[in-house]
């Protein structure tokens, strides 16, 4: 059955309308108003039911399916996709966004030690080169279903994290509990192939992409909180970014 939604369009908003139907499309995908493989309203319907030009619409559901939200296909019509994560440009963490989405989080700690930092770690961290830093690997599943790993560098300051934290608690909300807020962080995004671990690690074929993300995470006062060098499985990962002209 096609859901309607209640959709509010605002035409006093500078926030061009193809815009507005896009958010609340992907809040309707992203908070499971829509399911994956429900079928989604035409355009042609949608644009009467909410006085708005085709082309406006169409311009709205295309943006979902380059984001992978949605999927058109021939015979059948638009259907909500498969799930993926899809990570918006907000300092967050991971584990934060699955439960976001209504995910069920889970992580294997697979190395949690404290070794001395290369000289590009160091300066990141604005420790001496050779410096004690902790080392976090983890392994994060999805409802169960491995996606990505992470690798983090943090100061020394929290050398007390455990791997019973790790397992239970995102990065950031352990950082929060210890006084230490990220608020802003520079990221760079890439891809790669995966090497014979990832692909064992992430149970995935040889032609899967990987997604990668490092970033580097600090303080209000500038204070660095984390290096972080991240890969994700291209299939079942996303970022959404959105740009303006300034």
């Amino acid at each position: 059955m096609i859901v309607e939604l209640d959709v509010r369009i605002d035409r006093n908003s500078p926030v061009p309308l193809y815009h507005q139907l896009a958010e609340q499309l992907t809040t309707a995908i992203e908070t499971g108003v829509l399911k994956p493989g429900d079928p989604f309203e035409n355009e042609l319907a949608l644009a009467a039911r909410l006085s708005l030009s085709r082309p406006t619409v169409r311009r709205a559901i295309g943006e979902l399916v380059a984001r992978g939200l949605l999927v058109r296909r021939r015979g059948v019509g638009t259907t909500v996709a498969n799930r993926v994560v899809h990570r918006r440009d907000e300092l967050t963490s991971l584990y934060d966004d699955l439960e976001g989405s209504r995910r069920s989080p889970r992580t294997e700690v697979l190395s949690l030690e404290t070794g001395e930092a290369d000289p590009g770690i160091a300066e990141t961290l604005q420790v001496a080169p050779g410096s004690p830093v902790v080392r976090i690997e983890r392994l994060r599943y999805a409802d169960d279903q491995p996606l990505a790993i992470m690798i983090n560098w943090l100061p020394p300051a929290f050398a007390d994290i455990t791997r019973e934290e790790l397992t239970e608690h995102g990065l950031y909300a352990m950082m929060r509990q210890r006084g230490a807020r990220p608020v802003v962080a520079h990221q760079v995004i890439g891809a790669r192939s995966a090497t014979s671990r990832d692909r064992r690690l992430l149970g995935i074929s040889r032609s899967v992409p990987l997604l990668t993300m490092v970033r580097h995470a600090y303080a209000a006062d500038g204070t660095p909180l984390e290096v972080g060098d991240h890969c994700y499985r291209a299939d079942q990962y996303a970022l959404d970014i959105t740009v303006r002209e300034t």
